[in-house]
């Protein structure tokens, strides 16, 4: 899988966690809807370090928490 489906599934797994959607995510980021719906949907080739960390925030997790996931497990990302 790629790192961008890696990313965008573990947002969408912890969006379901917590019982929120996207649009409370992003209200509470001040991340513009599109934005998150692009990552989520793929659409971007790289999601920003920064990014990825304004998304902790709106979950209140560590970026050590958002990476700690078999979804990122080196054997499962197909990287070049």
């Amino acid at each position: 899988m790629t790192t961008q489906k890696a990313v965008a599934l573990r947002i969408s797994n912890l969006l379901v966690k917590n019982n929120m959607s996207q649009y409370v995510l992003c209200k509470k980021i001040a991340m513009p809807e599109e934005t998150l719906r692009s990552i989520i949907n793929e659409r971007y080739k790289t999601v920003k370090l920064d990014t990825i960390i304004q998304v902790c925030d709106g979950f209140n997790i560590s970026i050590q928490e958002f990476f700690d996931d078999p979804l990122f497990k080196r054997e499962n990302l197909d990287v070049d």
